[in-house]
């Protein structure tokens, strides 16, 4: 029973982006067609735009190597 708990509460903290060391942001590009001409959404006449979630993560600064001598 303490397994199926552990698991349970791990997998609630892996999916929480601030916990799991990421950032979600979503990105939207305008949609071409093949043409490249753009397509326009019918509903409101603007020119329709394809969205994506992505995870952005920090950048960690490191030491420089050092040669071998």
């Amino acid at each position: 029973m303490k397994h199926i708990i552990f698991v349970a509460g791990l997998a609630l903290t892996l999916s929480n982006p601030v916990i799991a060391g990421g950032e979600i942001k979503e990105v939207c590009t305008p949609r071409v067609d093949k043409a490249g001409k753009a397509v326009m959404d019918k509903k409101t006449g603007k020119q329709a735009e394809d969205c994506k979630k992505i995870k952005v993560h920090k950048k960690v600064e490191g030491d420089k190597v050092p040669e071998k001598k």
